[in-house]
């Protein structure tokens, strides 16, 4: 990394929106020196000539925008990418506006060329990244560093030859094969061979014997062609609440203006064909569609929904794609013919054309929030650049978030509901069975009445799943002659056994080993057990009581790629499994018509700990996953495996009233002044030195605001006291809902003594409090 230091000697910079101290970002701020709004964005500056000064924003985390002067014979516009001298470095960048004019020209550097065959950053966007880093408090250029984080994506394109049909083509032979191609491009847009060869279903030759007999006219192209979405092709027929929902839905795209709405729909109700609608009403207008997702396995059932409905594949956006494919989907995105694009919560910083509409499906999801680098809610910045926009955002969800639920309550947004499962199926039976009294012996997890079930299951031909939120075989390892536990030498966590792999690891920093054969304590052999089920485990039990059965597990070591989902959807819609296991990934989303049976092993799991969220979040995991339950005509059953029968939460869930549980939930958090009725900000302080942590926190402590309305709580250890070889410590922020936090947080961070080995972190409304 390079140091302040030595930017501050190479570089003129922006000491408001510089990295201060270079560990945390305190200046919140555009570069014109108060945040960005709309107004003074599209009052700026937008041409440069020669001897303009401008502001470039760089992709360095430690950086804000940098003035640079407009070259000879050069003319650029706000949001052209350009090349820079930076500390001696080529670095591209974004012209961001007119610069500061607080350096003498005579210091400047000039702009080194534009990239001119990359489509100019709009200022929605631009808008986007500033907001965004004013919310987090993150340097805008680590926020923009996530839109320029593609490689290859502004390198110059090479030439791209497509083909559509010839003018005047000389007489040729037809074949099927052969007229397949020409019906195609009769339709669609010019094409690369292989991609015509990919849509028309034909061989490479067929497509090359086109083109030597001159059918086909070759033309150059900037960029790849994607196929169109048949935004009037006609959908499965509706039901009547579907009808409803999804004409105001359309409505409310037809208006054009910023507009949140809760789409809130029990498992099953049909919520994908509702905005469905939407999608293709803001497709007839020319405009782009984001459809956020919060697993990439889940988008394998989607995107075949979606060609259903469509007739061809939406874009991809997540981290398994290859280079290659993201530098191409990255340059479509930019120029605008990427139609549909559906991703994970980083897709929210591509560089949209023409955005018109944004889906977040299971809203409530967790995975929506990012905890590293920047942290921000992939839910809430979508509503965020909706309004920059001003288009209209769909949150999607069976059992929407608190936060979501209490803004239709307040009228900021419109809930729609869809109450009843689509074509007449019913919602499962769930019950519970209490493991105090009827639990399965030592080192057993299936109770006999699961294990009732599953028989009945199997025998009339159904499938089944088993629910357990944890990895591997085992979540410890322990010596049963001198109690030695296997940790992470890295982190305060036990090292998790993977029997099949047989090793030992860490699920937060990825250590492992070899399972050793003796315990490295007491040099003991044959004492090592296992403690606790993993999925491994659980399948391994599954295994012995049903031989016969065909099982499979689903969870991130086993499913870890698209095409993994897709076989395994593929296998479970063809009835090749008979029970998968698995872990969250399974739990939301899918649909099997003949899943019948769902056993939640440990439905207290996630109740443990201080988390506030804690009981919503549990009630929300156990009622997505009972809803993969009867989804069709075959009624659905749900078994709920607790040793806490009588929490709220398992009896919400067994009695239905879910409503009920959510207003007490409610209740409790408005008498807290807690999220969504109070402000929290996590403040994480990490690094190697303890003693060094532990000083820049009660420094922390000690400058902490004394304001009405604010609480300090902390320093305390960390509940994964040590995560990557650093040592962390916590403080909490808390603040009634009318207070702006930002500038309070901004103001304590600059009081604070400099430690460059130490890193405070600050996550402004935490979801996570490890």
């Amino acid at each position: 990394m390079v140091r302040t230091k030595k930017i501050c000697e190479s570089v003129h910079y922006n000491k408001k929106t510089h990295l201060a101290n270079g560990w945390f970002f305190v200046g919140g701020k555009s570069r014109y020196g108060r945040p960005m709004t709309r107004q003074n964005f599209d009052e700026a500056q937008t041409v440069f000539t020669a001897g303009n000064r401008v502001a470039v924003m760089l992709p360095v985390p430690m950086l804000g925008a940098l003035d640079y002067l407009v070259g000879r014979d050069m003319v650029v516009r706000a949001g052209d990418y350009v090349c820079v001298n930076m500390a001696g470095r080529e670095r591209i960048g974004i012209v961001w506006g007119p610069g500061l004019g607080d350096v003498a020209a005579a210091k400047l550097k000039p702009l080194m060329y534009a990239l001119g065959w990359v489509p100019p950053l709009l200022p929605e966007n631009r808008k986007f990244i500033d907001w965004t880093a004013h919310y987090t408090l993150a340097a805008p250029g680590a926020v923009l560093k996530m839109l320029l984080s593609t490689s290859g994506a502004l390198e110059k394109p090479k030439p791209l030859m497509v083909y559509k049909l010839s003018e005047n083509p000389p007489p040729w032979r037809a074949t099927p094969p052969r007229t397949k191609v020409v019906d195609y491009l009769k339709t669609g847009t010019p094409a690369t061979p292989v991609q015509l060869a990919k849509f028309a279903g034909v061989g490479a030759s067929v497509v090359r014997g086109l083109i030597d007999a001159d059918v086909l006219t070759g033309i150059n192209a900037d960029i790849q062609r994607m196929p169109s979405p048949d935004w009037g092709k006609s959908g499965h027929a509706l039901s009547k609440a579907q009808s409803v929902a999804a004409t105001r839905f359309v409505d409310i795209i037809d208006e054009q203006n910023f507009h949140v709405t809760l789409l809130e729909g029990v498992p099953g109700s049909g919520k994908t064909e509702v905005y469905f609608e939407g999608i293709a009403k803001a497709l007839s207008k020319g405009q782009q569609v984001l459809v956020l997702l919060p697993e990439i396995a889940l988008g394998s059932q989607w995107r075949h929904r979606f060609k259903d409905r469509f007739g061809v594949m939406p874009v991809d956006w997540h981290s398994g794609l290859t280079p290659a494919k993201r530098r191409d989907t990255w340059r479509a995105v930019a120029a605008g013919v990427a139609s549909v694009v559906v991703g994970a919560r980083s897709a929210l910083f591509l560089p949209f054309a023409k955005l018109g509409l944004i889906v977040v499906d299971e809203e409530h999801d967790t995975s929506f929030k990012q905890e590293e680098g920047v942290f921000y809610n992939a839910r809430d910045m979508a509503v965020v650049r909706a309004r920059l926009g001003g288009f209209a955002v769909l949150l999607a969800s069976a059992t929407p978030s608190l936060e979501s639920r209490t803004n239709v309550l307040n009228g900021r947004y419109e809930g729609m509901q869809l109450p009843d499962r689509h074509g007449g199926a019913s919602l499962p039976d769930i019950d519970v069975v209490d493991m105090v009294e009827s639990g399965p012996g030592p080192g057993q997890w299936l109770s006999s009445v699961l294990q009732g079930l599953l028989t009945e299951t199997f025998a009339k031909d159904e499938q089944a799943l088993l629910f357990l939120n944890r990895r591997g075989y085992a979540p410890l390892t322990l010596c049963r002659k001198c109690g030695h536990r296997f940790q992470c030498p890295r982190c305060s966590t036990w090292l998790v056994e993977h029997h099949f792999q047989s090793r030992l690891q860490c699920h937060h920093c990825g250590y492992s080993i070899k399972r050793p054969d003796s315990c490295p304590e007491c040099e003991s052999k044959d004492t090592l057990m296992a403690c606790g089920p993993g999925v491994e485990r659980l399948a391994e039990e599954a295994k012995r009581l049903f031989p016969e059965a065909r099982i499979t597990i689903a969870d991130s070591d086993h499913v870890s790629t698209q095409a993994a989902a897709a076989e395994l959807v593929e296998k479970m819609e063809n009835r090749d499994i008979d029970l998968v296991i698995g872990t969250q990934m399974i739990a939301k989303g899918y649909h099997f018509p003949y899943l019948t049976l769902v056993g939640v092993i440990d439905a207290d799991l996630g109740l443990a700990g201080g988390d506030l969220r804690a009981a919503e979040r549990t009630f929300q995991m156990l009622y997505q996953v009972a809803g993969r339950a009867g989804r069709s005509e075959r009624p659905g059953r749900v078994i709920l495996q607790s040793y806490l029968s009588g929490h709220p939460v398992i009896k919400a869930l067994v009695s239905g009233e879910r409503e009920s549980f959510f207003e007490e939930e409610t209740a409790a958090r408005k008498d807290m002044g807690m999220p969504p009725f109070g402000r929290l900000v996590a403040l994480i302080v990490s690094g190697v030195d303890e003693n060094a942590v532990d000083q820049m926190a009660r420094g922390l402590a000690r400058t902490a605001p004394r304001i009405d309305g604010v609480e300090v709580w902390g320093p305390a250890p960390a509940p994964i006291q040590m995560l990557r070889g650093r040592h962390r410590r916590r403080l909490l922020f808390k603040a009634r809902r009318d207070i702006s936090v930002q500038p309070i947080i901004r103001k304590w961070m600059g009081l604070v003594k400099r430690n460059n080995a130490v890193r405070v972190q600050v996550d402004i409304d935490p979801i996570s409090f490890m």
